[in-house]
């Protein structure tokens, strides 16, 4: 058992790898109801591309999961069948279960590459797991996506968010909720209209540059299909900021759940060869 402030001691001792391995192992622990009453304490590092530019101290007592169930019928981007299981071996034939997967990268919960939009960006397995776990800022606009279903996140409501919960930290993730998450289970997660053009929330062009250029975040995240909104035919967002080297977050679930300022993202990407994304298990701290 650890008690509050045995992370911290750790953290001085270990190098940033073997470290790092201890979040995870800490991640696990919470995830088993271990933190109902006592707090974690982790460092988390913040980097660039030239290594380590500062340590921060998180302190967590809940995990809450950010990643919808994966299943056939999950709604997807190109509205068909995605997401393949079938069984291989059964415990009464083989004496074991096992089951094959047939799976598009970008279905679900998961995440972007920057290879996804660019010629040569890093693959999924290409980046670096401490670009992995980030201080999160859930920018809320329900309230806006409710009367237009095409909103999205803009400078002036990064402004306003930041007037309210203080600047967006370097190395981040930034998170945009709108509500979306509530309709993964219908078709109105997809929201067709009558030409079957796509309507949700997404990041505007001019937000994805001000959190790239002057804000410096490594990634933003939503809980729609999409970084860019819906109905876009361009698909300005994605192509701004995947080839910037950042990668970017789909279907996100549970933001409600969560503060607007002071929780961390742990994003559990996928690490296969040449990956421009996959399926994520995405879980935050608070």
């Amino acid at each position: 058992m650890c008690v509050p402030g045995c992370m911290e001691k750790i953290s001085k001792k270990l190098g940033r790898r073997q470290f790092l391995g201890s979040m995870i192992a800490a991640s696990a622990y919470a995830a088993a109801g271990c933190t109902q009453n006592k707090a974690i304490e982790l460092a988390s590092a913040s980097s660039d591309k030239a290594g380590i530019k500062q340590r921060t101290q998180t302190t967590f007592t809940e995990v809450v999961d950010l990643t919808h169930t994966l299943s056939t019928d999950f709604p997807n981007f190109f509205g068909k069948p995605m997401f393949k299981l079938k069984s291989n071996t059964t415990l009464k034939k083989d004496h074991f279960n096992t089951n094959y997967i047939e799976v598009f990268e970008h279905v679900g919960t998961h995440i972007d590459a920057p290879i996804h939009f660019s010629a040569d960006g890093r693959t999924v397995d290409e980046i670096p797991v401490s670009d992995l776990v980030l201080p999160l800022h859930i920018i809320d606009i329900k309230l806006k996506a409710d009367k237009d279903h095409d909103a999205e996140v803009t400078v002036e409501d990064i402004m306003e968010y930041e007037s309210k919960h203080g600047q967006i930290k370097e190395a981040s993730c930034v998170a945009m909720n709108s509500g979306w998450d509530k309709r993964a289970t219908s078709n109105d997660f997809r929201n067709l209209d009558s030409k079957k053009v796509m309507h949700f929330p997404g990041f505007s062009l001019d937000a994805s540059k001000f959190l790239a250029e002057k804000r410096n975040a490594y990634s933003i995240a939503s809980d729609t299909l999409s970084l860019d909104r819906g109905n876009s035919k361009d698909f300005a967002t994605h192509y701004h900021w995947l080839p910037s080297g950042r990668f970017g977050i789909e279907c996100l679930a549970n933001l409600d759940q969560l503060p607007a300022v002071g929780a961390t993202i742990v994003v559990g990407a996928p690490k296969f060869k040449g990956g421009t994304g996959g399926p994520s298990r995405i879980i935050a701290l608070k």
